[in-house]
């Protein structure tokens, strides 16, 4: 069986095409800078070679017809027929609160993934133009849904509920979400594998961090507490988003600087974080090039960065009463050794103990303590498209 996994972002396409027989990559790439200037489609052979085609790609539809045109290329392509791709399965941020699982696209589904793009604008309205243009190309296909919200809808009440009026939760849906989830899932559950252990039995505390970042409370294989909120923008500092702040701020702003609300909206989404503290770039790369250079708002924004996980990680330990593995995943997660080092050393009341040579390592599935460690703390690469593929194979084969 072989699945297509599809990643449809503001801008981009990502996907992976999986032979489920042995969970094999048969190939994946990228489309990027969709509508925009110089746009273009990574592509990686099944050899590993990688070329670059180069070609105005004015919108999703136009993306995902060169992605599978590509995979049916008889220079670099890896299938001969489209009919060879069994399924579709797709990343979708939000869910809300009626997918609690991932699911078979029908109509309905259909139509609720449009209704939780208002919960969802950034992402929604281009996962649901993926899965259309898929309808289009391949009607036959069975299309699976994948949600980013629903591993996160085991939190109770105490934790998903906002302390305002009870009836913004009735009648417009407004609570915490939490999003990641595909990839909480897969390193907790990955974590419990390391340690040779039932995952029912460990609390995990699974730790995304990437441009965007979460943090994820994990107890008994189920999602007690996220970082993320309503939208993805609560939480940690992140490239560009501002993660926590008081409220009282928005309003604030919007008279001294003479805003609307969508304008706030979007310095706090697109203007914040690593990116408007440093004032020098939203890739943590970059910043942290700057604050070896001696420039000190680099140097706060990576400080501010690494306390917001050091306060997390000790709320999370604290709500389920113990850890027994932290877990980095994500671009930062996996190769910033820096970001790690800085929090593991914070946590040293744990017996904690960091191995320097194994924090050295990028983007390796490695345990980073030594063996006097009360707590095993782990970097294990993110796979979501794997998770995606595994739950597609599962559903159409019901």
């Amino acid at each position: 069986m072989k699945i297509l996994v599809l990643n449809c972002g503001s801008s981009s396409i990502k996907y992976q095409l999986i032979n489920m027989e042995d969970e094999a990559i048969l190939t994946k790439g990228v489309v990027e800078r969709i509508g925009i200037d110089d746009s273009l489609l990574e592509h990686q052979k099944d050899n590993g070679e990688e070329i670059i085609i180069k070609e105005k790609i004015e919108d999703h539809a136009q993306g995902i017809k060169l992605v599978i045109n590509t995979i049916l290329n008889k220079d670099y392509g890896v299938l001969q027929d489209s009919n060879e791709i069994d399924a579709i399965g797709h990343r979708v941020l939000h869910g809300g609160e009626k997918f609690t699982e991932s699911i078979l696209i029908n109509d309905e589904v259909e139509k609720a993934i449009e209704d939780n793009c208002e919960l969802g604008p950034l992402h929604n309205p281009h996962n649901l133009t993926g899965i259309r243009v898929c309808k289009d190309l391949m009607p036959d296909k069975p299309q699976v849904a994948v949600f980013d919200t629903a591993f996160h809808q085991t939190m109770p009440k105490k934790a998903f509920i906002y302390a305002l009026p009870y009836e913004y939760y009735e009648k417009y849906g407004i609570r915490r979400y939490g999003f990641h989830g595909t990839s909480h899932l897969y390193v907790a559950n990955r974590a419990a594998e390391l340690m040779g252990k039932p995952i029912e039995e460990l609390k995990i505390i699974s730790c995304h961090l990437g441009n965007g970042a979460s943090i994820t409370a994990v107890d008994g294989g189920k999602s007690i507490d996220t970082s993320m909120g309503l939208t993805p923008l609560e939480g940690l500092v992140m490239g560009t988003r501002c993660g926590d702040i008081d409220p009282a701020i928005i309003p604030f702003i919007m008279d001294k600087e003479n805003l609307t609300m969508g304008e706030v909206d979007n310095i706090m989404n697109t203007e914040s974080g690593l990116c408007g503290v440093s004032g020098v770039s939203s890739d943590s790369r970059d910043v942290e090039a700057a604050a070896s250079s001696g420039n000190e708002r680099a140097k706060t924004a990576l400080e501010i960065f690494d306390y917001r996980v050091i306060k997390y990680v000790g709320a999370y330990i604290a709500a389920m009463g113990g850890v027994d593995s932290i877990v980095f995943t994500a671009g930062i997660g996996e190769n910033q050794s820096r970001t790690r080092a800085g929090i593991i050393k914070n946590l040293a009341y744990l017996d904690i103990y960091l191995n320097e040579e194994a924090n050295k390592l990028k983007s390796e599935e490695v345990e980073i303590t030594t063996s006097e460690s009360r707590v095993k703390v782990f970097v294990i690469p993110t796979n979501e498209e794997l998770v995606i593929a595994r739950d597609t194979a599962k559903i159409i084969q019901v």
